[in-house]
Formats: C-alpha cells, sequence, structure tokens
C-alpha cells in the first residue's frame, strides 16, 4: 500500500498490510461531539510552485481534546477557479505511513483540470508520520534502518528467527523512546484529525480521495462522522473487517497481511502479466511461455543467487529469491514499468553481466518513483507505517503462528504468501497500548451521500475483493469496476472511463450506474508510451505506497 524514499536502498520488499497488538484491548469509537476540539484559523503562507503549507494543532487523546496538542502538517494547491469552487479535497495516497504532503505536491497538478479549479486540493500527513508529530524510535535514521533485517522477508527458519530479533528491537526502541504518540496512531484518531480539518477548512461535509491504506482512513471516517460526508471516494481498497479482526477466531492465528489476502490480489495480477507478455510477443522481452521461464529463474535463484552491480555505486551484491520476488511485487503495483520489469526478469534469466542487471533493475527502480532521495532528514517510514497498523488491528502474539500462517499462505497462494504473510510483523511485540482510541467496527455506517468505491480486477495488493466487501458493508455506496491491472485506478490507470466517472462524482456526488466495469484501453505492453498524467500519477502514488520489503530489495550492498 504506500512511502518515500529512504537515504540509502535496503534490500527487500514487503508490502502491505497491517496489524495490531491485542485481542485483549477493546476500544468504543467516540462520538463526533466527544471528538470536538478548539476551533482556530489555518494560518497559510507560500511554500513554493503555487502552493501554501500550514500547520495545526490537534488533540494527542480526544477523550481530552483541550489537553496536549500535536501538529498536524498540511500542504493546499488553492482553486484554480475561485469563483466556483466547491471547498477542500483531502488526499490520502496509504501506506500506511504515506505522507499526503509529499502525495499532494506529486501529484495535485495531475488531477483532472476540473478538479484543480473546483477544489483547493490539500494534502496532510497523518498523526505520527513525517511532518505531523512523528513516531520516531531511534536517535538517528540510521540508527533506525540498522535494526531492518538483512533480506526483504524471511522465506527459511532461520530468517524468520531473524526477522524475529529485528521485530523485537524495533517494537523495544519504541517502546522506549517513541513517547506519547504512540498510544495515538490509530486511523480513527487520523479521521477525528481529519473531520478537525474539514472545520478548519471551513467545510460543511467532507470531500475526500483516499487510495490502499487511505481506504481504511476513508471507511474509518465514514462510520465515526457519517452525517458529515458530502463525497468520499476509496479506491484500492481494503476489506476493514478482515483488516482490523479477521472473521471469527482468525486473529488469534492470522496476521492481517494474510488475512486481507493480498497475495491472492498478487497471484492473480502476476498471471496477467505472464498472460498479456505472452501475447505481446516481441514487445514483451520475457515472452515465450513467460510463466514457466519465472518459474526456472526463481528455482535457480534459490539456490544460486544472482550478482548485481548497483550502477550508482559501483558495488555488487547478491540478488536472492526473495529479492525476485519483492521486486516482482512491487513492479505489479504499476503496469506502466511492466515491459520493463520483463526485460530486468530476461536479463537475469539468460544470466546478463551483473552491470547490465543492474542498469536494468534502476530502471525498475526509478519506474517506481524511488530514485528520488527523501526531503526529510530522518523520514520515519521504517516506525511509521507499523505505528499504525499495530494501533489498527489484532495478531497473534506468538512467533509459531506467524510461522504457520506463513506455510498455508505459500501452499495457499504461491510465490508471494510469505511476502505477505510478514508484512508489518513487527505488530507481534509492539507495545500494547498502542491504539486505545482505534475502531474494530462495524463498519455499516449509513453516510449523508453515496461513499464511491472504486476497486480493480487485477491489484497486486488490494484485490478486488476488498472493494466488494467495503461496498457490501456500507449501505448507501457504490462500486465502480476497473477491469484492469494494477493498483489503484483512479488518474494513475490512465483510463477515461474511470476518471469521467471518479470525476463527475467528486464534483457532483452523483454516483455512476449500478453495475458499471471500466474496461482497459489496450495492454500494458502496447508499443504507444503511457499518457504523460498516468505515468506521472502512478509514480507518485507507487513512490509513498511501495512497501518496506520492495524498498529493500532496491537498496545496494552499502545500505
Amino acid at each position: 500500500m504506500l512511502m518515500t524514499h529512504p537515504k540509502q536502498w535496503r534490500r527487500g520488499i514487503a508490502v502491505a498490510a497491517v496489524a495490531t497488538v491485542t485481542a485483549a484491548l477493546v476500544t468504543v469509537p467516540l462520538s463526533p461531539a466527544r471528538a470536538a476540539a478548539p476551533v482556530s484559523r489555518v494560518a497559510w503562507a507560500a511554500c513554493g510552485d503555487g502552493f501554501e503549507c500550514a500547520t495545526v494543532p490537534a488533540p494527542l487523546d480526544y477523550d481530552r481534546p483541550r489537553g496536549v496538542q500535536i501538529a498536524v502538517s498540511l500542504v493546499r494547491l488553492p482553486a484554480a477557479g475561485p469563483g466556483r469552487r466547491i471547498g477542500s479535497l483531502l488526499l490520502n495516497p496509504g501506506g500506511p505511513g504515506g505522507s499526503g504532503v509529499d502525495f499532494a505536491r506529486a501529484a495535485a497538478r495531475s488531477l483532472p483540470a476540473e478538479i484543480q479549479a473546483r477544489f483547493d486540493i490539500v494534502g496532510f500527513d497523518p498523526r505520527g508520520i513525517y511532518r505531523s508529530t512523528p513516531l520516531r524510535c531511534f536517535d538517528t535514521y540510521e540508527q533506525a534502518i540498522a535494526v531492518l533485517p538483512p533480506f526483504p522477508y524471511p522465506e527459511t527458519p532461520a530468517e524468520e528467527r531473524q526477522q524475529r530479533v529485528s521485530d523485537d528491537q524495533l517494537a523495544a526502541a519504541c517502546a522506549r523512546h517513541g513517547g506519547a504518540i504512540l498510544d495515538h496512531m490509530s486511523s480513527a484518531d487520523a479521521a477525528r484529525d481529519m473531520d478537525l480539518l474539514r472545520e478548519l477548512l471551513g467545510d460543511r461535509k467532507l470531500s475526500y480521495l483516499g487510495y490502499s491504506y487511505g481506504s481504511l482512513l476513508g471507511q474509518n471516517y465514514a462510520n465515526l462522522f457519517p452525517s458529515r460526508v458530502r463525497a468520499l471516494v476509496i479506491d484500492a481498497v481494503v476489506d476493514p473487517v478482515a483488516w482490523a479482526t479477521g472473521h471469527g477466531r482468525d486473529a488469534r492465528s492470522v496476521p492481517v497481511g494474510t488475512r486481507i489476502a493480498s497475495a491472492d490480489g498478487a497471484r492473480r495480477t502476476l498471471g496477467e502479466f505472464f498472460r498479456l507478455c505472452d501475447a505481446a510477443g516481441p514487445d514483451c522481452a520475457f515472452s515465450g511461455d513467460a510463466s514457466r521461464r519465472y518459474a526456472q529463474l526463481a528455482h535457480r535463484l534459490r539456490g544460486d543467487p544472482a550478482t548485481i552491480v548497483d550502477p550508482f555505486s559501483g558495488e555488487s551484491y547478491p540478488f536472492t529469491y526473495n529479492d525476485l520476488i519483492a521486486t516482482t511485487l512491487g513492479a505489479l503495483y504499476s503496469p506502466q514499468i511492466w515491459p520493463d520489469l520483463a526485460f530486468f526478469l530476461d536479463a537475469v534469466h539468460e544470466q546478463l553481466t551483473p552491470a547490465v542487471l543492474g542498469q536494468r533493475l534502476a530502471t525498475v527502480r526509478a519506474g517506481l518513483g524511488l530514485a528520488a532521495r527523501p526531503q526529510e532528514e530522518y523520514p520515519n517510514d521504517v516506525e511509521g507505517s507499523p505505528g499504525v497498523t499495530c494501533s489498527d488491528t489484532v495478531n497473534p502474539r506468538s512467533l509459531v503462528d506467524w510461522q504457520r500462517s506463513a506455510d498455508r499462505a505459500e501452499q495457499r497462494y504461491g510465490y508471494f504468501g510469505r511476502i505477505w504473510n510478514w508484512a508489518w510483523s513487527a505488530c507481534r511485540s509492539w507495545p500494547r497500548t498502542a491504539g486505545q482510541d482505534r475502531h474494530l467496527g462495524p463498519w455499516t455506517a449509513r453516510t449523508a451521500a453515496p461513499v464511491l468505491v472504486v476497486g480493480n480486477y487485477f491489484d497486486p495488493a488490494t484485490r478486488y475483493q476488498g472493494a466488494v466487501a467495503a461496498a457490501r458493508l456500507l449501505p448507501n455506496s457504490r462500486l465502480l469496476s476497473y477491469a484492469g491491472w494494477g493498483h489503484a485506478a483512479y488518474f494513475i490507470a490512465g483510463n477515461t472511463c474511470v476518471d469521467t466517472k471518479v470525476t463527475r462524482y467528486l464534483l457532483t456526488s452523483r454516483v455512476p450506474a449500478a453495475g458499471t466495469v471500466c474496461r482497459p484501453e489496450g495492454s500494458p505492453f502496447d508499443p504507444a508510451p503511457a499518457s504523460a498524467l498516468s505515468a506521472t500519477a502512478a509514480s507518485a502514488l507507487t513512490s509513498v505506497v511501495v512497501p518496506e520489503a520492495v524498498r529493500r530489495s532496491f537498496r545496494t550492498a552499502a545500505g
């Protein structure tokens, strides 16, 4: 789901999901009245390229709205047509742990012209993340990176034990040094911040566009403040029940990364990559029974890693089976770079030189938007993502349960079962005090205006069934389906049908006809290049949401 690239490349790819502490913690959602906080004006200041920035206070604990305050960082692009302005459109790019400020700066001008004309486009860093009062568990970013294991996710029992040590060190550091924000990073608290922002921005009701994890933030808002929804789009949607607790006794033995079945979405998307690659023939470098060639490559890398020379540092490092899975998963997020993935896989399969492999892997990395260095001295992507997910979800506390779940997930889903199972594995040992005011359901509030739920048939991180489940739970909602590929659709996929229908909804609150399915416009392997709009938007989104495990796969040996 979504994050900004660190100073040093970290080998790995973990992807998605979520997890929280313990079923013993029981919380009651706060009513809007209890969530009220002192209201002041937003002091905007110009911060370059037509954007304005501000920081506003919000209660650390909404049970004590006049107590300790935290900072929430905002950026906005003012409406281009102020005379026709509808209000503010809040954005969240996912993660969890993605910077809405960075996303708005990167993507606001890629949104349709009518959206830019009629809305102030507002990005915010959720509480605990980046420029808002951050969760930081170490003195330096280098110390945070040093805690991570040297692989994207654990594949063997020995690596699983090493993962346990890493997770325990991270959780202990956050318990010692994380500060009060550690206990107040749930999506429910972030949704309460959104309602405070709505009021500060002068909007009677909320207009919101949330991707990936942002779909969970949107569902929290819809259920806590249903009367205050004007237009709420959730795109690349996570099933909130699977995320929070699962069904029945799932939370006791199945981690959230497996519960949300992202591995199933990734498996189906990889199948489409193989199918479309073979159909493209010479326009796909990996064509010619691509599925069989990939299986051969995976088998060989298990016992004989390739060697890659990083084109920037000149240093060499091994490219393992784990790295193959993580890199593939990251690339599946963005169909615009599937030709580059095919080019890289062909080079590894044909055992080209380490220097060539490094150049081709660098192309994939750049396509994922991971080439830019972070603006922050200490971007808290190591602790920020588990800080949210471990506050939101209930997970098993026994390592044995995580190991058994990983085995079952691999048997059921194949290549991606383990990487998704171990996403946010720090939640196994995360401090139990986290998420004191989280929302575990119900997820069935009737909103004042309909919610638009957007789902891709072949999404490698948030499978289509998540959108179906969310639409069934929300009684006043409408499902818009995109029969295409990749992570998220609106202005990301470059699909005219999706863009037109979502834009009209944001402007008017009118949903598309029931059962609407938008069809893809061509194949990712078509010779015609992707539109500049969709390529820019996809890179902006992917750079925020790509999982930590994937990021680690792109680290150099020196990192």
